[in-house]
């Protein structure tokens, strides 16, 4: 569940909702939506409508058709595809997570009616979030060109994020 609410977020700038998390959950373990429905409160028909929307909303963050009948091979294979073994110019050994948690904040339920953050407080939280990150990697002893190939940005704003400390 962190693994795809911190892919939701790092696309979209929300959390999960407590109903896309039950939806989620009642998918996997094969509930029909009246389950879901009466776990959470809410119509039958809300809940089919709130599924067909989270399952084009994860269609769009990982890339690929999402189907309650492939929801659970496709999260296995994006995690699977998100654990890496990386060897540095010492042949040192790390294993590495390629995807990176943009998400500005805890991975904890938004409420159904969420508010959405300014455009200018999003750019905010992943200027600093990429910031982070980058001196995290930095830690780890990557190159300035190895986290600019692993975060896909140009080496030149790697670069900066000295400068601006």
């Amino acid at each position: 569940m962190q693994f795809v609410d911190q892919a939701v977020c790092a696309k979209t700038g929300k959390h999960l909702n407590n109903l896309q998390r039950g939806i989620l959950a009642g998918i996997l373990k094969r509930q029909r939506y009246a389950g879901v429905a009466e776990t959470y409160g809410y119509s039958s028909q809300h809940v089919k409508n709130a599924c067909h929307e989270l399952l084009q909303m994860l269609s769009e963050v990982f890339g690929e058709q999402v189907k309650k009948s492939n929801l659970e091979s496709v999260l296995e294979r994006h995690i699977n595809q998100n654990i890496t073994t990386l060897v540095n110019k010492n042949n040192q050994k790390f294993i590495g997570i390629s995807y990176i948690n943009n998400c500005p904040t805890p991975s904890t339920p938004t409420p159904d009616q969420s508010q959405p953050e300014t455009p200018d407080l999003q750019e905010e939280s992943k200027n600093q979030t990429k910031m982070e990150t980058i001196d995290k990697l930095r830690q780890l002893g990557l190159s300035d060109e190895q986290i600019a190939e692993a975060l896909d940005i140009p080496l030149e704003q790697v670069k900066q994020v000295d400068l601006e400390e």
